[in-house]
């Protein structure tokens, strides 16, 4: 069995063992003990990109800093709006660095943690133990800015501020005290977020996420386009004018536009299905997606900050 076959067993084991303990771990992280995903499958966001690739030094170079006279942050700090590409950029760091890579849900974890209650104290020395014992690590604390995450109804002012800005902060410093673990951070509300998550010695390097428009967008596209080609097995698209696509709207995330082109190819699945003869997918069919989406957005639109 080679290394990372080692490796990968024994980091799913250790942390399958410690979930299978504390059900808050269970339901608010997940781990990909041998993360496969290259910055390259990444469309744009090249100054984001070279943020990822310094802080791997820190696992794959760590004398280099010393040869420069500093030392590597104690973590990354990735704002942008949502589906900009900040969990890809920190799934690419776990890969580039060969390192397992473990996601917290915050949110979710906070909720767990709560509903839950009683095992704060077990949880967090578990935690501690349990990375002690795993593999190198590249940890993502995902949405930091917990109460206004949408994935628990955003804007929870119900939620025990105080206590779980403990219960937060200290599984964080826990985390980055591990020497063979990568930290990095993301929230899609900077505006509010604490400043106690990006003080010295946490979250100190703030890498800004915003894709320029239309470019890194148009990247991102056709980066999936060709992935979706080669898991079909031939092609799916005529020419397309992305920028033409694109262009017209600037309101959708990255993420959402990725979404709009699937949602063309599962109409064209559809088709199939039913007996249709059907063309590949066109320009035209894509600006009918984003019509779709634009007006269904629209009607789901909550002010979310300044990234409406």
């Amino acid at each position: 069995m080679d290394d990372s076959a080692v490796q990968k067993e024994r980091a799913q084991n250790l942390w399958t063992s410690f979930a299978r303990k504390i059900e808050p771990v269970a339901q608010g992280t997940s781990i990909e003990p041998v993360p496969d995903f290259e910055l390259g499958q990444i469309g744009g966001l090249e100054g984001p990109k070279e943020e990822v690739q310094t802080y791997a030094c820190a696992a794959t170079d760590p004398e280099v800093y010393s040869r420069w006279g500093t030392y590597p942050p104690s973590g990354l700090l990735l704002i942008g709006r949502a589906g900009v590409g900040k969990t890809l950029l920190a799934r690419a760091l776990a890969s580039l660095t060969r390192t397992s890579f473990v996601s917290v849900a915050v949110p979710r974890l906070v909720i767990e943690v709560i509903h839950r209650g009683g095992k704060v104290g077990e949880l967090l020395q578990g935690w501690s133990q349990t990375l002690s014992e795993m593999p190198p690590l590249t940890v993502l604390f995902e949405e930091l800015e917990f109460s206004q995450a949408q994935e628990i109804g955003a804007r929870r002012q119900d939620l025990p501020v105080g206590p779980v800005m403990d219960f937060l902060l200290d599984l964080i410093d826990r985390t980055i005290a591990e020497k063979n673990v990568l930290v990095v951070g993301s929230t899609s509300h900077p505006e509010t977020l604490r400043q106690a998550f990006h003080r010295p010695g946490r979250f100190e390097r703030i890498v800004e996420v915003t894709p320029s428009f239309p470019s890194d967008v148009i990247a991102a596209l056709e980066i999936h386009a060709a992935a979706a080609e080669k898991r079909a097995g031939h092609a799916l698209f005529e020419p397309i004018d992305w920028k033409r696509v694109v262009g017209q709207h600037s309101a959708p995330s990255t993420g959402d536009w990725i979404r709009v082109m699937h949602a063309a190819l599962r109409r064209k699945a559809r088709c199939e299905a039913a007996g249709d003869e059907v063309p590949p997918a066109s320009t035209a069919d894509l600006e009918t997606e984003a019509e779709s989406f634009i007006r269904a957005s629209d009607r789901l639109a909550v002010p979310t900050g300044n990234y409406v």
